[in-house]
């Protein structure tokens, strides 16, 4: 029976975890932990949070996720647009050149 393997090795290999995907959890757990102890101003502090139970942290990083994409939102349309006003910034946050550049300089 040399160079057979047991039905627990079979079973051990399919549910380890390799160690890139490990390191991927472990900073996306830290990175959840971090965004809710931050944003969360001062409601909750970093033990609390890595304590809390998986379903629970999800919900609230989740509800402050959607918050402050809301907040954001609602201070993008509140700006006021004055016609004929260009940005050199689209959408996305990426710098428009191009457009910067054919804008006529006041000196």
């Amino acid at each position: 029976m040399k160079g057979m393997l047991s039905p627990s090795q079979l079973v051990s290999a399919f549910f380890t975890l390799t160690s890139s995907k490990a390191a991927y959890l472990r900073k996306s757990t830290f990175t959840q932990i971090h965004e809710i102890v931050f944003h969360g101003q001062g409601g909750y502090d970093w033990e609390t949070v890595y304590n809390m139970p998986l379903w629970l942290r999800r919900f609230t990083f989740e509800q402050i996720k959607d918050y402050y994409n809301q907040k954001s939102k609602n201070t993008q349309d509140s700006q006021p647009k004055i016609p004929g006003q260009t940005t050199v910034i689209d959408s996305s946050g990426k710098v428009k050149s191009r457009e910067h550049l054919k804008r006529p300089s006041y000196r």
